[in-house]
């Protein structure tokens, strides 16, 4: 380990093998560091934290603080990090509540930018990218590949969809469903995330399957019962199109429109 003579590491802590932290940063006693995790200075990690390995955590990071919610009454609630983030200067991760799991929870190789804040039993799944402000409220689920544009701000309760992304600025108050780009305040749809899907190995027949289930969901006049209908079909041809039927059916506040 190479940790600075400045930090500050409670009693209970656990500090995995290998791990370097920077001067003046504060580790909490229920606090859980995993091998060969990076940490930068001035940051405060705190609360039922567990952090997995090698995730790069840089400068004046805030982990694990009490959400920022009147009905929190201090349970022991917690906050997960998976393996290989990387979450940049200034971000700010709270902890759950009771009112739902009890945890926030980030998944495994997500690049995390400055200044972006998860609230309290917020979810994020594996592989995305949020730039540089981009902020959820409490309880929003982001699917794996989602990138969420500088300075998009999430309503509570919403999903973002796997492979999903927001443009700059975007204000997102209903689900965005998988595969979709959003953009606007309010936010909108504007067709696929094409170019995204190319860099994730899309075949071109797959896009244009979706492509085609786009239409389907928003250029058709068809009803949303029916569209779910018709995405059903479609997904036997293409089984990718089933995660958007799935989206679908499980969307509780409706979708961008």
């Amino acid at each position: 380990m190479n940790i600075h003579p400045t930090t500050l590491i409670a009693l209970g802590a656990k500090i995995g093998p290998g791990v370097e932290i920077g001067p003046y940063t504060v580790i909490g006693e229920d606090v859980e560091i995993g091998a060969g995790c990076i940490i930068g200075a001035h940051s405060v990690i705190t609360g039922r934290t567990r952090i997995g390995a090698r995730n790069r955590i840089y400068h004046s990071v805030s982990l694990g603080e009490a959400p920022q919610d009147k009905k929190y009454d201090g349970e022991a609630t917690r906050l997960e990090i998976g393996d290989e983030n990387t979450i940049r200067e200034f971000c700010t991760f709270n902890r759950g509540t009771v009112q739902d799991a009890g945890v926030t929870s980030i998944g495994n190789r997500n690049w995390i930018m400055a200044y972006v804040h998860l609230a309290h039993d917020c979810r994020v799944g594996n592989d995305t990218i949020f730039a540089n402000n981009a902020q959820l409220a409490g309880h929003v689920h982001v699917g794996d590949h989602a990138v969420l544009g500088g300075f998009t701000g999430v309503h509570q309760f919403c999903r973002v969809g796997a492979h999903s992304i927001t443009a700059i600025g975007a204000v997102v108050l209903q689900d965005v469903p998988p595969y979709v780009t959003a953009s606007g305040n309010t936010a909108k749809p504007y067709g696929i995330n094409s170019e995204g899907l190319k860099r994730r190995g899309f075949t071109p027949a797959t896009i244009n399957q979706l492509k085609r289930a786009y239409r389907t969901l928003y250029k058709s006049g068809l009803t949303l019962e029916e569209a779910k209908g018709e995405l059903k079909r479609q997904a036997e041809e293409c089984p990718e199109i089933g995660l958007l039927g799935e989206f679908l059916a499980t969307s509780t506040r409706g979708i961008i429109r």
